[in-house]
């Protein structure tokens, strides 16, 4: 007998093993020495060397030895092949190895339609397995089970399924041929299900590496490639992952970009989805969050920069130098917000320009004109094709800075429809305790726009709506007076056009009194541009008689630009002077508007007829302007009998009041003073001066109430030639705004009642009506000269 480990020999088998045991080989030798035959049984434990009888599985086989070889160590490579199954009935020890007595029993099994249907089931099953088991041969098995005796073919199939050693002794131990193939019919279940699942997870796993090494030799030819090109071994996602640790991004930023290039390596390079995130991460990397501009903060630097780059706007250069000096005080101030408001051509934008240049901040602008889409300033979110980053972050990359000076130009012209309102996208973005984390639609990560220095420009403030310029420090810039058009066009506007049409000092020479002619009889604006246009276009002309003169090799005249110089050039003068009346006239009084450009006179025409009491307004007057009209009628009706009226004159005539230059609309309530003076005047039959000018509004009970645009209106008339004024009281406070000059060539009347304007505007004072309540009088005639109102 020989005990053998690690594997389990059954009947009818072939199986080769290794003897190397000092005992195995005795009794090896042994066998060989007779009739070549040994009993092999499988011992309990195999890392025993030298087991005992007991253990050693009772039950073995007895087999023949085919073959025996033996190795060069001493070992000895045997065939043996298995003959029955026998029970060791006792064992001895000698001469260094097992001698066993064993019983062998026979069982004789009957043929049945029960029996042969278990034969042709466990060839089924094991067919099945073989198929799915890659470790036997399919010809080969099935040729090894073609046989008839069910015990052969519960041992052929028992010896070749992938079972423990205590699973095949199991086997190996029921003698009874019909129980060993009913056990091992059970065993194919459940070693056929094992295998399914294995092939299916196989499957899995194979597909799996299949696309991992699929991904791999293609990003490995891609190197291959990048590196015949000269572009390094260096992974692009390593770079990418190398610019956002540097970017300085914020937590939340950082997290989001490195969970999108993680996304963005596991992707394959030609999906459109990879588009998608690599331009995302090309816009996270391109937004600046750490980067900023060293801020000058040299005061005396940013007032000559003011100063060379603008004459006049006295209060804006001090509100910036306050910025400034503000920033030298505190480390880290919050961004400011400053909104100009002005006509077209004061300077606005080439303001915030100079600021920039001043505090040596990166300049950006962002027209947001016609601008009606929330997305323009927010941006659009991923899920959308074409998505990007709204203009605010744009602007943002073109600055390259956190901190730039951030021009957001014409505020007053966004619109709003459908899509959303951009004006309501901007109330974080100009709120200093919110935009430190302006969040945009299309990054998803809060932004610190608090650094920003943001200035908004509009010509207009009513557009605007209540909640964004509650948010913004308004400066009104009020239009350039004739002496400032007048030094500005020298020191900025004629070198500059001598500039662009190629012309020296020995060209063309502007004079004062040719500049005055372009400033007055062809331009009327608050601003400078068209006065830059017209100064272009008489260097333009100039230029052309220099290359004619040239051609001709004639040495061209120096042009001295004088009054009838322009004349000659640009034509008949384009504006004439509004001035009122050359003389006092009844009916007829001159008031002064504001516009968009400046400041105007207006005249304002009444007369009287015959009628029923009806008040006709005429000149394209708006609503506010109309019930000014009907506050001075009710006024002059309930001061009928001081203005030397009857109580009732209004049920004989009708009055007219016109407004000159009727094609364009008018409307505000400052006028209602001079409708009022109209009105008396024309019904006292007494002139007004024609050297006087008024504004204000005016209430039933003939009060006199503050009016806006106060500069713009004092420049028209001083323009005009008019000497006195007339203002509402409460605007004396306003007087600081007007120029020096100004106040010294006019005389400034302040009122609190319309009974003051009249003493100040007519000819002479009204005489009171001294006649009972119920008396009427005639109508009263109007002057000869004044039958053309």
């Amino acid at each position: 007998m020989m005990p053998i480990r690690d594997v389990v020999i059954f009947p009818y088998m072939m199986t080769p093993f290794v003897v190397g045991r000092e005992s195995s080989v005795r009794a090896l030798e042994e066998a060989l020495s007779g009739d070549k035959k040994i009993f092999l049984a499988t011992q309990h434990d195999a890392s025993v060397d030298e087991p005992r009888p007991d253990e050693i599985y009772n039950i073995g086989t007895v087999a023949n030895i085919v073959q025996s070889l033996k190795l060069p160590d001493g070992n000895i490579k045997v065939l043996v092949e298995g003959v029955e199954r026998a029970k060791i009935v006792s064992v001895s020890e000698e001469e260094g190895f097992f001698r066993s007595v064993v019983k062998t029993y026979n069982f004789r099994v009957e043929a049945g339609a029960q029996l042969d249907a278990l034969i042709s089931r466990v060839t089924a099953l094991f067919e099945q397995y073989v198929k799915l088991s890659q470790n036997l041969n399919y010809e080969t098995m099935i040729a090894a089970i073609r046989v008839d005796e069910p015990g052969k073919l519960a041992d052929t199939v028992g010896a070749n399924l992938q079972l423990t050693i205590e699973e095949k002794q199991e086997l190996l131990e029921i003698f009874d041929p019909v129980d060993r193939l009913t056990r091992v019919a059970e065993m194919l279940d459940i070693e056929i299900e094992k295998l399914n699942m294995d092939r299916t997870i196989q499957g899995r796993v194979k597909r799996q590496m299949e696309k991992a090494q699929k991904e791999y030799y293609l990003n490995e030819k891609i190197k291959a490639i990048q590196k015949e090109l000269g572009r390094g071994e260096k992974s692009e996602f390593d770079e990418l992952k190398k610019k956002i640790e540097n970017a300085g991004m914020t937590k939340d930023a950082f997290e989001k970009a490195m969970a999108e290039l993680k996304r963005l390596e596991n992707m394959p390079p030609m999906s459109a989805e990879s588009t998608v995130s690599r331009n995302y991460l090309d816009w996270m990397l391109a937004v600046p969050w750490k980067k900023k501009t060293k801020e000058i903060r040299d005061l005396n630097h940013a007032q000559k920069v003011l100063e060379g780059d603008h004459y006049g706007l006295e209060k804006i250069k001090e509100r910036i130098l306050e910025f400034l000096a503000v920033r030298q005080l505190v480390k880290e101030p919050k961004g400011s917000i400053l909104c100009f408001v002005g006509p077209p051509g004061v300077g606005k934008t080439s303001l915030g320009m100079s600021i920039a240049k001043a505090t040596g901040r990166k300049f950006v602008r962002l027209s947001l004109g016609g601008v009606r889409d929330e997305a323009e300033v927010r941006g659009h979110r991923r899920t959308y094709i074409g998505a990007l980053p709204g203009q605010i972050l744009q602007m943002m990359k073109k600055a390259g800075t956190k901190n730039p000076v951030f021009m957001l130009d014409e505020i007053d012209k966004m619109s709003t429809d459908f899509r959303g309102d951009p004006s309501a996208a901007l109330l974080e973005v100009l709120d200093p305790e919110q935009n430190y984390m302006f969040m945009d639609h299309y990054l998803d990560v809060e932004y610190d726009l608090s650094q920003v220095f943001f200035i908004a420009t509009a010509n207009v403030m009513h557009t605007i709506p209540p909640a964004l310029q509650d948010r913004m420090e308004v400066i009104r810039l009020s239009g350039y007076t004739e002496l400032e058009k007048l030094e500005i066009a020298k020191r900025f506007l004629v070198p500059k056009q001598k500039e662009q049409t190629g012309l020296d000092e020995n060209a063309i020479e502007f004079t004062e009194p040719g500049l005055t002619e372009l400033i007055s009889h062809y331009t009327r604006e608050a601003g400078v541009r068209n006065l830059e246009r017209e100064v272009g276009n008489v260097c333009r002309k100039v230029a052309r008689k220099v290359v004619v003169a040239q051609v001709k090799n004639e040495t061209a005249e120096k042009v001295t630009v004088k009054p009838a110089t322009v004349n000659e050039l640009l034509g008949p003068q384009k504006f004439r002077d509004q001035l009122a009346e050359k003389k006092n006239q009844i009916g007829a009084t001159t008031g002064l508007a504001w516009t968009e450009v400046g400041g105007q006179i207006l005249t304002t025409e009444a007369t009287i007829m015959e009628g029923r009491g009806k008040l006709t307004t005429t000149g394209k007057l708006g609503d506010v302007m109309q019930e000014s009209a009907q506050a001075a009628m009710s006024y002059i009706r309930s001061r009928a009998q001081k203005l030397g009226l009857a109580r009732d004159f209004y049920r004989h005539l009708d009055i007219h009041l016109h407004v000159p230059e009727g094609a364009i609309p008018k409307d505000g309530p400052s006028a209602g003073i001079t409708i009022a003076t109209s009105i008396a005047s024309a019904l006292a039959n007494i002139p007004v001066k024609a050297t006087i000018a008024m504004t204000g509004e005016i209430t039933v009970r003939g009060r006199v109430l503050a009016i806006g645009g106060l500069k713009e209106k004092l420049l028209a008339a001083h323009r005009q030639g008019l000497t006195e004024i007339v203002l509402p009281r409460d605007n004396e406070k306003d007087l600081p705004d007007i120029p020096e000059y100004i106040r010294k060539d006019m005389a400034l009347h302040f009122v609190d009642s319309m009974d003051e304007v009249l003493k100040l505007a007519l000819e002479r004072e009204i005489e009171p009506l001294a006649i009972a309540p119920a008396q009427s009088v005639d109508m009263p005639r109007p002057a000869e000269e004044n039958i053309t109102h």
